[in-house]
This record gives structure tokens, sequence and C-alpha cells, in this order.
């Protein structure tokens, strides 16, 4: 049985007055909780600062980015180092919004994804097809270059430890959503994947999470699928009652 998990990605939203209060609140509410991994990913001002809030919690906290290079002149980027001792456990790499505003490229999420595996954190790597795709009948085609250029050279070993997001990109932040049977046939299509190129055994225990306009009203729906394991929620994440719903829904 897989251990669901339901991340928040807050984007660029809260101040570190704002993330500490939403991560104070969230304690107070999950503090014995055990049902699943939640994650909370603020923006990079704000970790520090939330990790003193939630240390000893069942929240853990996560980033929204990273570069793969250790240190040096890399003006306005972050590194693994820096991220870990901030109290990360968690990197998102690879989300839709990197790759289609910022020209992150398949080369640049193996390198990231790399990089938070060697500093020892677990990398939420997102992919998903945009609505063009999906309409000319390519969503598999997508994700198979994807998943294939993205874990380059990764062993099963590396792979085990990471958490992949299916997003479709016509549906993050559109009120769109993917309905659970196309959830469902994606990420039975990154499992099977996942076999065809690795194992069964690595397939089974990989976890993967739908991102993509998810709300108390469809988490449910979304989780009952098999192949559904955890969601990366937007801005349905930025509300603490709304969040709060949609992790308690998850696990019914």
């Amino acid at each position: 049985m897989r251990r669901p998990i339901i991340a928040g990605n807050w984007k660029m939203h809260k101040t570190i007055q704002e993330a500490v209060d939403i991560a104070v609140a969230l304690k107070r509410k999950f503090y014995t909780f055990s049902e699943a991994d939640i994650v909370i990913c603020p923006p990079f001002t704000a970790l520090a600062k939330v990790y003193d809030q939630i240390i000893d919690s069942n929240i853990m906290l996560g980033a929204q980015d990273v570069y793969w290079e250790p240190e040096g002149a890399f003006t306005g980027e972050i590194s693994p180092g820096m991220l870990k001792d901030a109290g990360c456990r968690y990197v998102i790499v690879g989300h839709s919004e990197r790759r289609n505003i910022f020209g992150e490229t398949d080369e640049d999420v193996n390198k990231k994804l790399c990089a938070v595996l060697r500093h020892a954190m677990v990398p939420i790597f997102c992919v998903g097809e945009k609505i063009e795709e999906r309409d000319n009948g390519m969503t598999f085609e997508v994700l198979e270059k994807q998943l294939k250029r993205g874990l380059k050279d990764l062993t099963k070993d590396d792979v085990i430890r990471i958490v992949i997001a299916y997003e479709p990109v016509w549906a993050i932040g559109t009120g769109r959503t993917a309905t659970p049977q196309q959830a469902q046939e994606a990420h039975r299509f990154i499992r099977e994947f996942i076999e065809r190129n690795y194992d069964r055994e690595t397939a089974l225990k990989l976890r993967i999470q739908y991102g993509g306009s998810v709300k108390p009203e469809n988490i449910a729906q979304l989780m009952a699928q098999e192949d559904v394991d955890g969601a990366l929620v937007g801005g349905a994440s930025l509300d603490v009652n709304s969040f709060i719903e949609i992790v308690q829904k998850a696990v019914l």
C-alpha cells in the first residue's frame, strides 16, 4: 500500500509572516496526523521561518525549485545544500511553469533531479502535456519523452526515492480539471513506463501525485483511482481551511 502524499505549492504567494501563520494553523490541525505525508512549499524567503514552526510536527517542508550546482556565480539561484540547510526534505522539480515561462528543458530537469537526490532530499518530478498536445492525441508521447529524458542515467534505487507529479498543463490554474479517468490513464502510463524501464517492484512502490486545479470537491474522486497516490495542490493550498479539507478527504 503506497502512502498518500499531499503537497501544497504556494508559488509566488505569501509574505514570511503569512506563510508562518498558515504553517502554525496546519500544525495545530495535523499535529498527530499520520495517515498521509503532508508537504508545504512556501517561497524561498519563508523556508527557514516555516521550518522553525513545523520542525516538531508531521508536516514536512518543500522548496519550489533548485539549481543543480552546489555553489558559484549563479545570481538569483539557490543550491540543494541551501535548501537542505533551511530544513527542506522535498523539492519540486520541472514544474510546468518553470518549463513554459522560464524555459527549463528536460535536460535541466534531469540535472536538478540528480542534484536533489545527491543531497538526500526527495524530488517531486513534474510531467504533463499542454492542451494542444492532448487535443492532438500526444499525451503519452509527451509523457514518455519527459520521463525518458528527465530520468536519464538514474537507477531504480534513485527512482524509488522520487515522487512523480502528473500535472496536465491545461488544468493548472484554469479551474479545468482532468477527470478521474483521465488522471488514472496518465498515472497508469507513468507506472507502466517505470515497469518497462526499471522493474515491477519499483513501479508498484512509486508514488504518483495528480496536480491541476485540485480542490476539496474533486480530491476524493481523484484519490479513488488505483494509480493516484496523492496531489500537488496549487491555489487551493493557499487557504488553510481548503487545504485541511483536501488532506482530510484524501484519506477517507
